[in-house]
């Protein structure tokens, strides 16, 4: 019988590092990564609504997800009429209740009919008690919020603001987890190494503005490597300094995330939600905006964005359901 060969003692090579993802530039390129994903379903609670049955309809269309529509029959079809979409009938679900047709399309997502839940035509904090619902909801024990994409070709990448429509006055630890869930959508869009700038209305320290040394901790958090997803935590910045360079030099800062930061942390829910809405009425950008840190993917964008931000806003969450979360917060714990 021939000799077994005995292994090399000594450290063995690392494994091979796995290649890095392409960069994602646009939500057009969203559509292209997701190209021949599997096909995944999307629940849309509260459905009567154009904007939100187009977008559906149109997934559909381009093979990125098939849909169930939950909501007032009359009112979706009336909705998909109005918007020159053909539904498929089969896949509505006629529940006249908003909050009931809520509940529905979470337990939808939550057994697994449904990959993915997008709210239609319901104010968002009544979509959200669904989704929190601790018997029926999507809750895992993390901390959820909410991530908008902005595509910003102005700057030739996307911007990735945080949180804008769920956490109303995160505190550090809080807006900690923020930073995660942002990492996350970031880095699947290809940005191994995010720069991230916690936003405030002043880039100086200033103990009477709480947001200015919560973003100072969290920069040194990051600098002590509390943070173990790969990326560059900096801040206070104001808005200027964080996304032009010019006024970053003209404020004499500096650093990787000074003037070049691809995610943008909001102090509050206010500041959040305004920068990314000017973003869309000021500046005629294209947003998506999911929730992050669900049980399922969740489209959570405004009840008055266009169908081509509502399907964008799919394909993203569709994005999401191929990539496994990654990263770890060390924070609040003492080791000796």
């Amino acid at each position: 019988m021939a000799e077994r060969k005995s292994r090399k003692a000594g450290p063995q090579p690392p494994p091979p590092a796995s290649p890095p993802r392409p960069l994602i530039s646009g939500f057009d390129g969203v559509l292209e990564a997701i190209r021949g994903f599997p096909l995944r379903r999307v629940a849309v609670a509260c459905a009567q609504d154009e904007a939100a049955v187009a977008a559906a309809v149109e997934a559909r269309q381009r093979g990125i997800a098939e849909y169930v529509l939950v909501g007032d029959r009359a009112g979706i079809l009336a909705a998909a009429a109005a918007a020159g979409a053909e539904v498929d009938s089969a896949c509505v679900v006629d529940e006249p209740d908003p909050l009931k047709a809520a509940a529905q399309a979470v337990r939808l997502a939550r057994d697994g009919t449904a990959d993915i839940v997008m709210k239609g035509y319901i104010h968002t904090d009544d979509f959200l008690r669904a989704v929190l619902d601790k018997d029926a909801g999507l809750r895992t024990g993390s901390v959820m919020s909410h991530v908008f994409v902005l595509e910003a070709t102005s700057l030739g990448r996307p911007l990735f603001v945080s949180d804008a429509a769920m956490n109303i006055a995160p505190n550090l630890a809080t807006k900690a987890d923020i930073i995660l869930n942002a990492l996350h959508v970031a880095r699947m869009f290809g940005l191994e190494e995010p720069r991230v700038a916690v936003l405030a209305a002043t880039e100086v320290v200033n103990p009477a503005m709480p947001a200015t040394v919560e973003a100072a901790t969290l920069a040194k958090m990051a600098e002590h490597r509390q943070f173990t997803v790969p990326c560059v935590i900096d801040g206070p910045f104001a808005l200027d300094n964080a996304l032009s360079e010019a006024a970053a030099r003209h404020k004499k800062l500096s650093g990787p995330v000074a003037g070049r930061a691809d995610v943008l942390i909001a102090p509050d829910i206010e500041a959040g939600n305004l920068l990314a809405k000017s973003f869309v009425y000021l500046a005629g950008g294209d947003v998506a905006g999911v929730l992050v840190g669900a049980l399922r993917p969740v489209v959570l964008p405004s009840r008055a964005d266009s169908a081509r931000s509502k399907l964008f806003s799919i394909a993203v969450a569709v994005l999401m359901t191929n990539y496994e979360r990654e990263g770890r917060l060390k924070i609040g714990k003492v080791h000796y």
